[in-house]
């Protein structure tokens, strides 16, 4: 499912958020320019759900 992780991080960045740093474990914290809102994208993504919530948290619509 690393596919998944990759796909994210992708549509993230087209979509003008960007990586502030490393979170604890295997974790990333991102920051959203739509929003302004920061938020925590697992490197180990392996639900479709979730990365469904995780674009809800940058403020974009469901893409998977």
């Amino acid at each position: 499912m690393a596919l998944l992780y990759a796909d994210l991080v992708k549509h993230l960045k087209a979509n003008g958020c960007w990586l502030i740093r490393s979170g604890k474990g295997n974790h990333e914290i991102w920051y959203s320019a739509i929003n302004g809102r920061t938020f925590t994208v697992p490197q180990s993504l392996a639900a479709i759900p979730l990365a469904n919530a995780i674009l809800k948290q940058a403020g974009l619509p469901k893409a998977f």
